[in-house]
Order: structure tokens, then sequence, then C-alpha cells
């Protein structure tokens, strides 16, 4: 599509089972974000939509977790995830929640539609039932061997390891999430997409129509997925959360979450237009509407197969011009995971590096998993700050803000004659906008962020070159011009970077004093016109749009997943098995009493080994014990500490210690004493 008449963006909607971390930023939001921004920029007609996925099995299984219902599940992820987006500067036209009567409304009529027209294959079919919880296990509900890559931890639904998307029934030795019991297959009625009526469509009009401007990760999964065959999906669950399926002898059964989230798009547009004054159709059902989809890799077959389908199967709708769906984003060297807390959250990081959200975008775009899997690292973010926005774009722009105001009292000056510097740098500049543009209109967003970093690497080295500073002390004049040259590139910084970095912009249009409707330029006037920044306007006082990251704040950020990890190795290693059974009189005869360290100094010589003198109440003795690594002699004087007295005395490094003290390790993977919870007589016995 050429000329588009208005625009359609979508991004995935968040589950709304927990918070948005680093993944999810990189992956969907801050790309759409970019697009969106720019397309507003360029005078585009976008409606950017959103909204949290409130159904599906996800929600029960945390409420359950948490010991709540699923609703105090929905409004509290739904408000963290919203907030976290308006923090972030990700400016959605709509923002919704499938939970909304728009929402489950236009999903029921969507799915009476298709069943209206005979669309769907109604079936009865065995599906695994878990007897002692009493229910069927749908998707999430059920755990086992991913039949295609031998995940033994993949999902009813998906296996997140390969991102194969599979029925329950497909695992092998499938269990209960719920109990852990082995299921059973029971029958039970459900509705069918047909996706094989639909195969012969979707192979021509993906594979064929889009093989030149569809990324490459996204047909290679498509194609898999169509030369395996499709077979009809089940777009019914049998559950007690999410919409009623609204036809008669449904009772007790839900839309799958995979048919009506999809649908969320179409509601939450509804609820868009509806407030502005306009018609939704327009967005949805003209041809002269580009609807483009911004993913995850783990959601393609769901955009790219079966809600195309829907939408086909329907027959009043567009379909998507592209889906550029990315990879999957990892964070030091390890894949991201909320259930082992090995994520950077939004919402944490706020409070951590406050009004610092451009540096997080920044970083997530110019290592975009666009076409393969990226890692984040806390030392690139780092650099990335440090090396390229203080270093070039915040001293660019603090150099000419600076000089404009020493010099000229803040006025842009008059310029004389152009140099040729002069004017190769204000073609340049020109040039940048359909630079830009063309990078992101191709979905490569990582290029886009470079070529908007490199027109303030333009202006630090044409400030370097000409070095105004020296030139004021010999020719005032040539300096009037150099400085005006610099404030056009810094005016038209101001504006590239909007998608990218709005924050910065933002700043940077209030000290160069453009951030009105009629004083601001639009993308393509950076183009055009011949002068951004007329002569005599007044900036203001700048203040730094960028600070540099001290190592000691980069080493917090690894101090805390080093604790993760951890607390995960903790979590996930094996408990020892039992020793050998001991009868009740060999239990009797361990004599262990509650003292108190009053003394404690390292043994000479050694790393691990600290002795203490420990009052136990009969007696004050002398114990050698291997925590020194873990505790400071002067740290544990006064610790009430568990004994085992009558253990024989043993010398260790000429030391004789007359005891055990009983340890053990945290999460953390640190020693603990055990202790008394409340301060007891020394001597006390533990029965």
């Amino acid at each position: 599509m050429n000329k588009p008449k208005r625009y359609t963006i979508t991004a995935a909607l968040p589950y709304t089972n927990g918070p948005i971390h680093i993944g999810h930023l990189a992956g969907v939001y801050v790309p759409a974000d970019i697009y969106a921004r720019f397309l507003r920029g360029t005078g585009k007609d976008v409606a950017y939509i959103c909204g949290s996925d409130e159904h599906g099995v996800a929600i029960p299984m945390r409420a359950k977790k948490e010991g709540v219902s699923p609703q105090d599940i929905i409004d509290k992820y739904h408000s963290i995830i919203k907030n976290s987006f308006v923090d972030f500067g990700i400016s959605f036209d709509n923002y919704s929640r499938t939970s909304a009567e728009v929402h489950h409304k236009t999903a029921s009529d969507f799915f009476q539609k298709l069943y209206r027209d005979g669309e769907f294959i109604e079936e009865v079919t065995e599906q695994l039932y878990d007897k002692e919880a009493n229910q069927y296990l749908a998707d999430r509900f059920v755990i086992g061997t991913c039949p295609k890559c031998g995940n033994e931890e993949s999902y009813g639904d998906q296996c997140e390891k390969c991102g194969t998307s599979h029925n329950a029934t497909d695992l092998i030795n499938p269990r209960s999430a719920i109990t852990g019991n082995v299921p059973t297959l029971k029958e039970t009625k459900h509705w069918f997409l047909p996706l094989d009526k639909h195969e012969d469509f979707l192979r021509e009009w993906i594979l064929e129509g889009h093989k030149n401007d569809w990324k490459p990760n996204v047909l290679g999964q498509v194609k898999s997925w169509i030369d395996d065959g499709l077979r009809p999906r089940a777009v019914t669950r049998d559950l007690d959360w999410g919409i009623p399926v609204p036809v008669e002898g449904a009772d007790g059964k839900v839309l799958y979450v995979w048919f009506d989230a999809p649908i969320g798009y179409i509601s939450s547009t509804k609820e868009w237009a509806e407030r502005e004054g306009k018609n939704w159709e327009d967005y949805w059902k003209k041809n002269d509407t580009k609807l483009v989809h911004f993913i995850g890799k783990d959601n393609i077959v769901f955009h790219c197969i079966i809600f195309p389908a829907m939408l086909k199967a329907h027959g009043n709708y567009i379909l998507p011009e592209n889906v550029p769906a990315n990879e999957f984003l990892n964070l030091e060297g390890n894949k991201l995971s909320t259930s082992k807390n090995w994520a950077v959250w939004l919402h944490e990081y706020l409070e951590e590096f406050p009004g610092q959200q451009d540096v997080l975008r920044y970083t997530l775009t110019a290592n975009a998993p666009e076409n393969k899997d990226n890692d984040f690292t806390w030392k690139d973010f780092q650099a990335k700050n440090n090396n390229e926005l203080v270093a070039v774009f915040g001293n660019f722009i603090n150099r000419v803000v600076v000089l404009t105001n020493k010099y000229y009292n803040g006025q842009v000056p008059p310029a004389g004659n152009f140099s040729e510097a002069d004017t190769d740098v204000l073609e340049q500049l020109k040039q940048f906008p359909d630079i830009i543009a063309k990078s992101i209109e191709r979905y490569r967003f990582r290029e886009a962020s470079q070529e908007m970093m490199n027109l303030a690497r333009l202006g630090n080295k044409y400030l370097a070159d000409e070095e105004p500073w020296k030139v004021i002390k010999e020719d005032e004049e040539r300096v009037k011009t150099i400085m005006y040259v610099a404030l056009q590139i810094a005016t038209g910084l101001a504006v590239l970077c909007e998608p990218f970095l709005p924050f910065t912009s933002s700043k940077l249009k209030n000290i160069l004093n453009i951030n009105t409707p009629e004083a601001d330029n639009k993308w393509t006037d950076i183009s055009e016109k011949e002068v951004l920044l007329d002569p005599s306007h007044q900036i203001n006082k700048g203040e730094l749009l960028f600070t540099k990251i001290e190592d000691k704040t980069i080493q917090i950020q690894l101090d805390k997943l080093k604790t993760t990890k951890k607390a995960n190795e903790m979590a996930n290693k094996e408990v020892e098995p039992q020793k050998e059974t001991i009868q009740f009189d060999d239990f009797t005869k361990m004599d262990i009493r509650v003292g108190t360290i009053i003394e404690a100094e390292k043994v000479a010589k050694t790393k691990k080994l600290l002795k203490l003198t420990v009052d136990v109440g009969i007696d004050t003795r002398t114990i050698v014990s291997g925590i020194a690594e873990s505790f400071k002699p002067e740290d544990i004087v006064g610790q009430q500490v568990t004994v085992l007295c009558n253990l024989a005395p043993r010398k260790l490094r000429g030391v004789e210690s007359q005891g055990m003290i009983l340890m053990t390790d945290t999460l953390e993977g640190k020693l603990a004493f055990m202790e008394p919870k409340e301060k007891v007589i020394n001597g006390s016995q533990v029965c």
C-alpha cells in the first residue's frame, strides 16, 4: 500500500498477571511507539491501540497463587502496567482492557457472526481432566513434554523453549499444574475454527504476497506452520474465567483467550473512536487503511494465521499489511523469566533511575532483537548513556546552548556568509528526515536510531571542527554564522529525536523555546524550510539532557541480579535425601543447647575458621567453626547459637574444638545461625 489514508497500529495486549519488564518494551512497545510517533510527526492519521489482556488461564492461576480473586489480579496489574506505559512515554491513542463491556459485546458479536455463517466445527472431543480438582485442564493448567523439542516443562498451549503452539492433548506425559496428578481424558463439546479451510489463502496472501516485505523470521515461522498442515483450532475452553460462549448449550465454557484477545484491538478502537468522535470502522474495514501488528515472536502464529483466518471468515475486515515481530531479549546472557524474577521491571527502573526513561528507550532500541535474540547488559546500558547520549548528543546541545547564552544572551545570531563547511552541514541536515523515515518505514528501528544519533554526531563534529570558542577572539562575525548553523542542527535534532527520545525532545524544545504548536517544526520542515530557528529568536538557559551513570550505580544492579541468581539456584537446589533411620534412643544421646558467643577471632593462617568462646550454660568452651567467610568476628559477639555439646572434642589447626555450632543455608546461599526467635537462658536444651 503506497499511500494509506490512515494507520491502525496495534501492540500485543499484555497479560495482567504481572508487571512489564524490558523484554516486553524492547520486543513490542518501543518499536510500535517509534512508528506511531513518526507517523504522527509526518501528519498521518494514526490510531495506536492496545489494552490489558485479562482473560485466559494465566489470570486464575496467579489468583490461586496469591490467594485472591481473578478480579483482584486484573485490577492490580492493569493499573501497574498502564502506569508503566504512561511513565515511559508509550503514546497509545487508547489503552483499554478486555474485561470492559464494549469488549465482551464485540467479542461475543464476532463469535456469533461466525457461528451463524457456519464457520465453526462443533465437535465432542476428549480433553485432559483433573479428577481431584474436578475441572478440565485448559492450556496452562497442564504441563508436559513438548512433542517438538522435548522440553519437559511445556505448557498446554505453547512451549516457551521452542515457541511451538499446540494443544494440551499433544503433550507427552502431561500432568496437572493444579494437583500434579496425571490427568484423564473426558469428553466435552467445543467449537473449532477450521484453519485448514484457509490454508491456501494464507499461503498465497503471506508466503507469496508478502515474501518481499515481511521479516524473514515471520515468513519462516508461518511457512513452517503451513507446510506442516493446518488443523482445526478450538476457540472455546472449559473455564469459569473469561467471556461466556454466546450460544445455547455452552454453559461453563468461555471464548479461548487467543480468540477474544485480538478482538481486543477492535473493541479498544471502538472505545477510542467514540471518545474522539470518529468512525471506528474506517480503521478496520476500509482498504485505504494500513493495519500493522507489533508483537513478539511467540505470538506470530496467532497474528499471522489464527487472527487473519478469523478476519477472513468474518468477511468485513482488512488484513494486516505487516507483522514486524521481534525476537527475544535476554538479560545478562540469560533468558528473561518472570517466574524466576530474572528481569528489569519498568516500575522498579523508574524508582532507581528517575527521569531517565529515554536512556532505557535508547538502549533497548539500539539493541533491539529485530532479526535474532539479543542481550541487555547493564555495562552496555552505561556505555550507551555515557559514550553516546552524554558524550555526543548531550555534549553538542550543551555547547550550543551555553555559547548562545554566553555570546548573544540567548538570541539566535544572524548568519553571515556561509563557508563550504556550513553549506555542507546544512545540506546534510536536510537529508536526515528522509534517511530516518526510510529506516522506520522498513521497521529497522535500530538503524533509524543510529541515523538519528548520526545527526547529533554531525553537530558535535561541526562544533569541534569550527571551534567557535577560539574563533571568537579574532572573528566575531564568523562565530555568529557558526552558532546560527549549530542552532539549526539542534532544532532539527529536537524534532527528529522525538520518536526515539520523547522526553529529551520535550526538554530540548523547551530549551530552544519551540514548545508551542506555532513555534515547533514538523518532520518535513527539516528538509523543506531554509530557516528552522529565526535570527533574534530567544532560547532559554539550558539543563543537562543526560547525566553520566557511575560504576557504583551499575554495580548495584549487577548485585541485585547476582542475588536473584543465587536465590534461583537455592530454590532449584535438590534437597538432600533423608539419612538412615535412627532410633529414639540415638536421638536422646545428643545434647543440644542454646549458647551465646562471648568472644570470636580468626584462626591464624586459615580463610574459613573462627575460634569462638561460647557460654553454653553448663560451662564456657572453645568451638572452632568454618564460618569466617560469612561473618566477621566482631559482628557475632553476643549472637545466640545452637550447639551440639556432647560431640567428641577434635583438634582443628592446633585448636581443640569442644562442640559444633548448628547452621543452615539461606535462599541467597549464605550461612545462617539456627537460633531461637526469642532470647533464652544459656544452657536451655533443644528437644
